[in-house]
């Protein structure tokens, strides 16, 4: 499995975002290794297997996302794998 958080430098969601993907991983009992890339993404953006756990973004500029990842969306995400 390959997770990436990808986000713009300064990101004010990007650390909520950090946390919640290690909550999630703890709850499934994933070890996995996380590439946390800071660029110009929509961020934050959380890739697993390079699916955007939100569906994908309605602009590809490096700027901040309204549909931030959420709890549910990114565990069904990790559960697919």
């Amino acid at each position: 499995m390959k997770i990436e958080l990808l986000h713009v430098p300064d990101c004010p969601h990007v650390d909520d975002a950090r946390a919640l993907l290690s909550e999630c991983l703890t709850e499934l009992q994933l070890e996995v290794v996380v590439e946390d890339e800071e660029g110009a993404y929509p961020s934050p953006t959380i890739l697993v297997n390079g699916v955007d756990v939100m569906g994908a973004p309605t602009f590809t500029a490096a700027a901040c996302r309204l549909d931030v990842p959420t709890k549910q969306r990114l565990l069904v995400a990790l559960r697919k794998t």
